[in-house]
């Protein structure tokens, strides 16, 4: 009986395992859901924070724009409005500025095209209501636009020298507060929007803001945002080691942010490269806002304060960083003071947005921006496989949070094929945002010894002259064809020429180091040589025709000088990086030296684009090329020749500057008949 019970218990043990391993194999596990729900009036509360947050991290950010570069500033906290008290007094309420106008434009964009616009569209927004006040990178975009390209190639490092400048991130962040939890697609919208104005790392901060942005309408803690939004960057991308090393740089200085600012400031300012050593560096002020929102620890004005201690270009990463905190934890969490600001005042900054900024932006009452971009978030968010539930007044949104970014379709525009007889070539119509999709040449002839593969031009031209093609361009659903004019140019003569022709042969560096100048000193050229070198960008690429202290006008010229008689037809002319105060231009002509040896005008000559229809700065594009034809000419010497502009600038030291020309490359073109 013992025995028989000793083997009944046993069975009885290994059963009861048995079945414990069953049930808990058989339990359902926890599943890690893709949808993610919030109230309506919570998400109207967190977007309210965000753009009542960025206007109070601007304005309370501007008196500090560019004031620390040598040490960070001085830890009497709070800073409070300063100067720009009297501002918000004057205006009766918020003012616009350059943090928050553009996406103010970018909300009338999405209400006219949807929350998707395409990069024509933008451009038409762009050039419509932005006529002045933009700098760097915006700048050179406004220009390249003017000039007739789209992005993303108004971002491009090869034709947009200020690609690496803080611009993108400061004016994308409504991308991502109108797809609230979608911080893949917000990754990847923010990477788009941010190649309208840059390249390469400098679309990086913009993505990292982003990705937090969405993720902190479901997240408060500022180190896990950090790293949700460092997984949406290339792992080994730039700034994805800047934000590593700024963690280290606070865990390394706990309670000492000046340390941490001094060694981030001699690693990103001091010791950066040449050609992308300014105090606009999107990865310096991308550093700077880390610092901030790690030594904030979620603070609110603390955080406030710290970013506009941190320098550089302060009121950007204040902006910034106020708006992220805003949607952590809310509008009704934001501190009453800065935002009621004037005794008299009950709402925030008086419901009142004035923009002093941009052409046609209407005035606004604040209240009303924010309906609007909920009620934008809300078509985002149906659109995208999200739902809205519950009755009025206690409505759910549901959002699916795996959705992502797909480019809209269309052809983008920017510079056209360089073909020269007899040398190779290799063009892609393509950028990487429309490269996947499909391409393909429907109509027209191509060059001889030139090939057509899925968007690719490949080959070698044998024979001068324009082809006209019309490429499609599909996704499998929509087709789109555009017309495109193919040129392939002659024998370029330019490096036979005896002598280059220059009314300025050499750069006065003098006069360019007391210079307001926005490129790094290495990009300048010290002699007009370099206009035949080949080379039309980068370290030593660009000349300057700046001669003297004294702001007098002046006749520029650019030739060539050849021992032989030639038969010429077409230059082509290749600008530099224009500054503010100058670089471009106002009139323009070709002239030869004929038979008596006398400066003459050539016959029908036709510029391909036409040159800007205005002096004014903001349509002047850098790194342009435009090509010149005429009644061919036979001579030995031949130049291009016009007014260097002057331009009134607001910085002393550029007052007293004469007017200079910015040039690149200058080729010319043996008429077709003679070879």
């Amino acid at each position: 009986m013992k025995y028989k019970s000793s083997i009944s218990s046993f069975t009885i043990i290994v059963l009861t395992i048995v079945a414990l391993f069953l049930f808990s194999s058989m339990k359902p596990k926890k599943q890690t859901s893709d949808k993610k729900s919030i109230s309506l009036s919570e998400m109207h509360n967190k977007i309210a924070g965000a753009w009542i947050g960025q206007m109070i991290g601007n304005i309370y950010g501007l008196p500090h724009e560019n004031k620390y570069v040598n040490a960070p500033g001085a830890e009497n906290w709070p800073y409070g409005y300063s100067k720009n008290l009297d501002k918000l007094k004057k205006y009766n309420g918020a003012f616009s500025d350059d943090d928050t106008d553009v996406e103010y434009m970018y909300l009338l964009a999405m209400e006219k095209y949807g929350f998707e616009p395409t990069y024509e569209q933008i451009r038409e927004t762009w050039m419509y209501h932005i006529r002045d006040r933009v700098w760097l990178a915006n700048r050179a975009t406004l220009g390249l636009m003017h000039y007739g390209f789209t992005p993303p190639f108004t971002g491009d490092k090869d034709i947009n020298p200020h690609w690496f400048q803080i611009d993108p991130q400061l004016i994308n962040e409504i991308w991502a507060y109108t797809a609230p939890g979608m911080v893949k697609y917000v990754a990847q919208k923010s990477d788009w929007a941010a190649r309208i104005t840059s390249d390469g790392w400098g679309t990086e901060p913009t993505i990292h803001y982003g990705a937090m942005y969405a993720a902190a309408f479901f997240e408060k803690d500022i180190n896990k945002l950090i790293n949700i939004g460092l997984k949406e960057l290339p792992s080994n991308g730039r700034y994805a080691q800047t934000i590593r090393d700024m963690i280290a740089l606070h865990k390394k200085y706990p309670n000492k942010w000046q340390d941490a600012w001094q060694e981030m400031a001699n690693k990103y300012y001091i010791n950066e490269p040449d050609l992308t050593k300014t105090i606009w560096n999107a990865n310096l002020n991308g550093a700077c806002g880390i610092l901030a929102l790690l030594y904030g620890n979620g603070d609110f004005q603390r955080t406030l304060d710290l970013s506009c201690a941190m320098g550089f270009d302060a009121d950007n990463q204040a902006a910034t960083v106020a708006g992220l905190l805003g949607i952590v934890y809310g509008f009704k969490a934001l501190p009453k003071d800065l935002y009621l600001p004037i005794d008299t005042w009950t709402k925030p900054f008086n419901d009142t947005y004035i923009n002093i900024t941009r052409y046609e932006l209407p005035d606004s009452s604040i209240q009303n921006q924010i309906d609007r971009m909920v009620q934008m978030t809300v078509q985002l968010v149906k659109d995208k496989g999200g739902k809205v539930t519950g009755k009025p007044g206690k409505e759910i949104i549901t959002i699916n949070t795996n959705t992502v970014f797909n480019a809209p379709l269309e052809f983008y525009i920017g510079p056209a094929a360089r073909m020269e007889v007899n040398k190779p070539v290799d063009f892609v119509f393509y950028s990487d945002a429309n490269k996947k999709y499909n391409w393909k040449l429907v109509d027209g002839k191509l060059p001889k010894g030139i090939s057509f593969n899925n968007g690719r031009l490949t080959g070698t031209p044998v024979i001068s002259g324009k082809y006209k093609v019309t490429v499609q361009l599909d996704n499998g659903e929509k087709f789109l064809k555009k017309d495109f004019e193919l040129l392939v140019r002659g024998i370029n003569i330019e490096k036979e020429a005896a002598k280059v022709l220059a009314n300025v042969n050499t750069l006065n560096e003098s006069v360019l180091d007391s210079c307001w100048t926005t490129f790094g000193k290495s990009i300048y050229a010290k002699n007009a040589e370099v206009i035949r070198d080949g080379k039309i960008n980068g370290a030593g690429s660009v000349f300057y025709s700046l001669a003297a202290k004294a702001k007098i006008p002046k006749v520029d010229y650019y030739g060539y000088e050849w021992n032989e008689e030639q038969d010429i037809d077409m230059l082509v002319f290749n600008t530099g990086g224009m500054e503010e105060f100058g670089g471009w231009f106002t009139s323009l002509n070709v002239q030869y030296k004929n038979e008596e040896n006398k400066w003459v005008s050539v016959n029908k000559s036709t510029f391909n684009p036409p040159l800007p229809k205005t002096d004014v700065v903001f349509f002047q594009p850098h790194f342009a090329e435009y090509m010149i034809s005429f009644e061919s000419v036979k001579t030995k010497a031949i130049r291009i020749i016009g007014d260097a502009m002057i331009q009134d600038h607001w910085n002393k030291y550029t007052k007293n500057v004469s007017g200079f020309t910015s040039i690149t490359e200058l080729s010319v073109y043996k008429s077709n008949k003679t070879w």
